[in-house]
């Protein structure tokens, strides 16, 4: 199939370090190369990927400092794929609602992966005044607080096979991985390892929203038994994360994946978490991980966390997250849509 994958430009795909969505965008069109589909990516031109790279803006956002409306490169992108959406049978979005209104005005049948949280307010009203379209859920649970939206399908992310890999090192610590910030609970995490007796070692970034929290809030619970590490790549986090006797994910919000979770178990680490959004779909309790309500919850499964098995945790994960296994979830979607449209297309240029 002739595929465009159409990424946000807030990042490179893949990101040079955090960025969910740009990297599951680079990880999909990878393995979509990989099965023999001609696939072009519309992206930042920092991007890097074996597909044909169309880059709509020179770097990405985040790293201009000449951007003060993000929009507006996200208007010529828009721009760009409908002039060229004849030479595709299948265009995928990953930007919310913007190509609601322009690409239900043309032929081509397009897809939209929503990444994000669905339970804000302002959502409801904009996909009940748009046209409608098809859209993709990351989770089921994603999904829930928008009936308005016409979903077609849940796929799952996954990652590439051998990307993190188990590594023979000690686990002498436990871990936290992805950003400081309120949502994410930063301080429960410190909290319940030290209920557990446990080092924790946090790897994550502090946005620029977010530094008023970390200055007041988390900073001061930090000292020589629970470390802030740092932003880190994909370079790290085998090491990280199979170092770690457990990651812990102590969300307090609707979580519409966790990509973390599924990062943690490719290196055969078992996840505590929350029991907020996708968390009961990606883990298995008592298989790959532990499923809690509160701290006192955690801290008792982080002390029986040794009695799960880390190569059943792994098993897991090439099971049921995988890129390929991604990658075939989506392309089902794509030759649905498109055998609906050929008639269409077939009538218009007649």
């Amino acid at each position: 199939m002739r595929i465009a994958q159409i990424a946000p430009l807030y990042e490179a795909v893949p990101p040079k370090l955090y960025g969910g969505t740009e990297r599951v965008v680079s990880f999909l069109t990878e393995e979509l190369v990989a099965m023999g589909h001609d696939v072009t990516l519309f992206a930042s031109g920092d991007s890097v990927t074996n597909a044909k790279l169309i880059p709509v803006w020179p770097q990405a956002l985040r790293l201009d400092p000449t951007i003060r409306d993000s929009l507006a490169p996200h208007m010529l992108l828009m721009e760009e794929v409908y002039r060229l959406a004849d030479e595709f049978d299948i265009l995928h979005f990953h930007n919310d609602y913007f190509p609601a209104s322009l690409f239900s005005r043309q032929p081509v049948p397009f897809v939209t992966t929503l990444h994000g949280r669905l339970d804000l307010p302002e959502l409801k009203r904009v996909y009940a005044g748009l046209p409608e379209q098809n859209l993709v859920s990351i989770s089921d649970s994603q999904r829930r607080p928008l009936p308005e939206g016409n979903f077609i399908g849940t796929v799952h992310h996954g990652l590439p096979s051998s990307l993190l890999l188990p590594q023979p090192v000690p686990h002498d610590y436990v871990a936290f991985l992805g950003r400081i910030c309120p949502e994410k609970r930063p301080d429960r995490a410190i909290r319940i390892a030290a209920g557990a007796g446990e080092v924790l070692r946090l790897a994550a970034k502090v946005d620029r929203v977010d530094q008023d929290y970390f200055t007041t809030q988390i900073a001061p619970m930090l000292n020589e038994r629970a470390t802030l590490i740092g932003e880190i790549g994909d370079a790290e986090k085998p090491a990280f994360l199979s170092g770690a006797k457990a990651l812990l994910m102590p969300i307090d919000w609707p979580e519409p994946f966790g990509l973390v979770m599924i990062e943690a178990m490719a290196c055969g680490t078992p996840v505590i978490a929350y029991n907020h959004g996708s968390v009961p779909e990606i883990i298995e309790d008592g298989v790959t991980g532990f499923i809690v309500s509160n701290e006192d919850e955690a801290i008792e499964a982080l002390k029986r966390i040794h009695t799960l098995d880390r190569r059943a945790v792994r098993a897991r994960f090439e099971e049921r997250f995988s890129a390929r296994r991604m990658a075939q979830g989506y392309l089902d979607l794509y030759e649905s849509l498109a055998a609906v449209a050929k008639p269409r297309r077939l009538a218009l240029v007649r």
